[in-house]
C-alpha cells in the first residue's frame, strides 16, 4: 500500500488498517513485489530514452518559483507544471551521502559513507565492490557523460567518475570551490586548483563561470552525439548554488529590492541556473533529443539560511534530519509520461532513480538485488501507487551523541544517543541530536536588515526523541512522542532492524600526501593504484565544546539586544 494512501488519515485509521501491527523487525513489506515498468522493453521497437539528470548544490525548499514567488525561475516552473512536481520527495541532509545513493540506490548504512562527507584530504570514496548507476546504463548501451560536481572522493584514480561508469568528465572533485578561479580550499593555506577534463587537471579555464562552463559542456556533448544512434545519460551536477556566493551582476540586480544581501546573492545563482537549464533544453530540442528523453530536476540537500537560502515554512536547514534538511525540491519532465501537469505525493527518495532509470533504459533489473531503491516510473508517469513505504533517512553511529539519550530511553529496543532518523508512512522518528531545529523565514539571517524579522527559536532541552505526523504536521511543530508511545516503540524497532543490516563506517584519518602543493597545485588522486584500501579506517572525532559555543552565541544576541529565553526574537 503506498505512502500517499495514507494521507489525511489519523492514528485510529492506520490502526484500524493493520499499519502498526506488521512486524516491524522484517524487511519493506513490498520489497519483493515486482514493480513493472509502463513501457515494454522487451519488444523490438523500444527505443531507450535519453536521460538527463540535473542536481543543484544546496537549493533549500523555499528557493524555486513554484514555492515562493520572490526567486524567478520560469524555465524550472514550466518544465516543472508541464511535467510531474515530487512534492513527497526526499534526499539527504548534505552534500556526499545524496550523490552517493543516487548513484548506487543504497542507503548510506550500506555503503559504509553514513558519517558526514568525504573531505579532500581523505583517502576514501564509493566502495569499490558496488555496480554504479552509469556503470549499469553502460550495459543496457548508454553512452554515459558527468559534468559537475563529483565529491565522492579521488584519493585513487579508480575512485574517479571516469572509473565509476562515465565515459566522460569536466568538472571538480572536492564539495566546494570558487565560480570563477576552481580553487578549492581545504583549510586556511591549503587550496588548489579543482577543474578536471576525464583524469586530467583541466588548467586555464580561470574566469569563467563555472554554472555557464558546465552548461556549454553540456551543449557540446549535445552537439557531437547522433541521438538516433545510442541513447545518452547526463548528470549533469550544479555546484550552484553552494557557497561562496557568487553570480555575474546581471543575476543579482532584479533582485535589488532585497535587503539581505546573500540572500539577493543567493537568489542571483538560482536564477543562473535557471537560465542554464533553460539553455540545455533548448538543446535537447534543437538536436533531437527532446521527444524520446526524461529530465529529472533535483536538488541534494536542504538550504542553508545562514547564506542566503530558504527552506520556509520548513523546519531545519541543511545538515539536519528536520524536514528542512531532507524534503527535496524535485520533478520530472517527459514527453514520455502518460499523464502530466500532475503533482505528486506518492514518497519517493533519492535511491528511487537507479532502479527507475535503469528500468527505464531496459537494463536487466535482475541484478537489482541489495538495491534500497524503488522502480517508481509507474507511481510517477500513471500516478500509480508507490511501493515505498518508508524511508531511513540514515543511522550515523559517529555523530556526537546526545547528552541526554540512552537505551532505558529507547525502551530498551534503540539508545536514542545515537543520531537517526525514520520514515514510516505518515510518521517520522528522530533520535540523538537532529541539528539545528528552528523555522527560518526568508530574510532573517545574513546582513540583518533594519527591523529584525519574526524568527522562532527552538530550544529543547533533556531530549533524544521526536515522532511527528509528518502528514498531517509537515512542519514539525507538535510533538507527539509521549502522546503515542506505541509508535515510538515500533519505528524504533524499525531502526533496530536497518542498524543490524548497516556495514563498518568508512571515515579514515585525513593523508598528509593529499596537500595539492605536493601535487602540482592541484587536488587529485595520490594515492598509488596498488596501495591497498584504507578507507575502512575510522577516527574518533573531538567532541564539540559546545558550551564555549553557547556563550559566544549569547554574548552575540546580547548585543544585538535581543533576548535568547524567550520564544520570539
Amino acid at each position: 500500500m503506498a505512502v500517499s494512501a495514507f494521507a489525511g488519515l489519523s492514528v485510529v485509521s492506520l490502526l484500524s488498517l493493520g499499519y502498526l501491527s506488521w512486524d516491524w523487525t522484517s524487511p519493506n513489506q513490498v520489497e519483493n513485489e515486482s514493480v513493472p515498468n509502463i513501457r515494454d522493453t522487451t519488444t523490438s521497437n523500444y527505443r531507450a530514452p535519453h536521460i538527463i539528470f540535473i542536481m543543484t548544490d544546496d537549493l533549500g525548499f523555499n528557493d524555486i518559483g513554484y514555492h515562493n514567488s520572490d526567486i524567478n525561475t520560469p524555465t524550472l516552473d514550466k518544465l516543472a507544471s508541464e511535467g510531474v512536481k515530487l512534492e513527497n520527495y526526499y534526499v539527504q541532509p548534505i552534500c556526499t551521502p545524496s550523490r552517493s545513493q543516487f548513484l548506487t540506490g543504497r542507503y548510506q548504512i550500506h555503503t559504509g559513507l553514513q558519517h558526514s562527507i568525504i573531505r579532500a584530504r581523505q583517502p576514501n570514496c564509493l566502495p569499490f565492490d558496488l555496480v554504479t548507476l552509469p556503470q549499469r546504463l553502460q550495459e543496457a548501451g548508454y553512452t554515459t557523460h558527468m559534468v559537475g560536481k563529483w565529491h565522492l572522493g579521488f584519493y585513487k584514480r579508480d575512485c574517479l567518475p571516469t572509473r565509476r561508469g562515465f565515459h566522460t568528465y569536466f568538472g571538480s572533485l572536492t564539495g566546494s570551490v570558487d565560480y570563477y578561479s576552481y580553487d578549492s580550499c581545504d583549510r586556511p593555506g591549503r587550496c588548489g586548483y579543482d577543474l578536471h577534463e576525464g583524469e586530467a587537471v583541466a588548467w586555464g579555464q580561470g574566469g569563467r563561470y563555472s554554472t555557464h562552463l558546465y552548461t556549454k559542456r553540456v551543449r557540446r556533448i549535445l552537439a557531437s552525439h547522433d541521438p538516433s544512434v545510442q541513447p545518452l545519460f547526463i548528470f549533469l551536477s550544479f555546484q550552484a548554488v553552494h557557497t561562496p556566493l557568487q553570480t555575474p551582476k546581471k543575476y543579482i540586480y532584479p533582485y535589488r529590492s532585497m535587503g539581505n544581501v546573500p540572500r539577493r546573492k543567493y537568489a542571483g545563482m538560482v536564477s543562473a541556473v535557471d537560465e542554464a537549464v533553460r539553455n540545455v533544453t533548448y538543446a535537447l530540442r534543437k538536436y533531437g533529443y527532446y521527444q524520446n528523453s526524461v529530465i529529472i530536476f533535483s536538488t541534494d540537500n536542504g538550504g542553508q539560511p545562514l547564506f542566503g537560502g530558504s527552506n520556509w515554512p520548513l523546519r531545519g536547514r541543511k545538515g539536519t534530519y528536520w524536514e528542512g534538511g531532507v524534503r527535496g525540491v524535485g520533478f520530472v519532465h517527459s514527453p514520455l509520461l502518460r499523464y502530466r501537469r500532475k503533482v505528486s505525493k506518492a514518497l519517493v527518495h533519492i535511491t528511487d532513480w537507479y532502479p527507475t532509470l535503469v528500468g527505464l533504459a531496459g537494463g536487466n533489473m535482475s541484478q537489482m538485488q541489495g538495491l534500497d531503491g524503488y522502480d517508481m516510473w509507474e507511481t510517477i508517469s500513471e500516478g500509480k501507487e508507490s511501493p515505498r513505504l518508508e524511508i531511513l533517512h540514515n543511522i550515523d553511529p559517529l555523530y556526537v551523541p546526545a547528552r541526554h539519550g540512552s537505551l532505558q530511553a529507547g525502551f530498551g529496543v534503540w539508545n536514542t544517543a545515537v543520531q537517526a532518523a525514520v520514515r514510516v508512512g505518515d510518521w517520522k522518528l528522530l533520535t540523538g541530536e537532529p541539528g539545528y531545529g528552528d523555522w527560518t523565514p526568508p530574510q532573517v539571517l545574513g546582513s540583518f536588515p533594519g527591523d529584525w524579522w519574526s524568527l522562532e527559536r527552538h530550544v529543547e532541552s533533556h531530549k533524544s526523541v521526536w515522532l511527528f505526523n509528518i502528514t498531517a504536521d509537515p512542519y514539525e511543530r507538535h510533538d507527539l512522542g509521549k502522546q503515542r508511545p506505541n509508535v515510538v516503540k515500533q519505528l524504533l524497532a524499525r531502526l533496530a532492524f536497518y542498524n543490524r543490516t548497516a556495514v563498518p563506517v568508512r571515515y579514515p584519518a585525513e593523508d598528509p600526501r593529499a596537500d595539492p602543493s605536493l601535487n602540482g597545485g592541484a587536488w587529485g588522486p595520490w594515492a598509488g593504484d596498488e596501495e591497498a584500501d584504507s578507507s575502512n579506517q575510522v577516527y574518533p572525532r573531538r567532541r564539540k565544546n559546545t558550551k564555549k559555543k553557547f556563550c559566544k552565541m549569547r554574548s552575540f544576541f546580547r548585543k544585538l539586544n535581543t533576548r535568547i529565553m524567550s520564544n520570539r526574537i
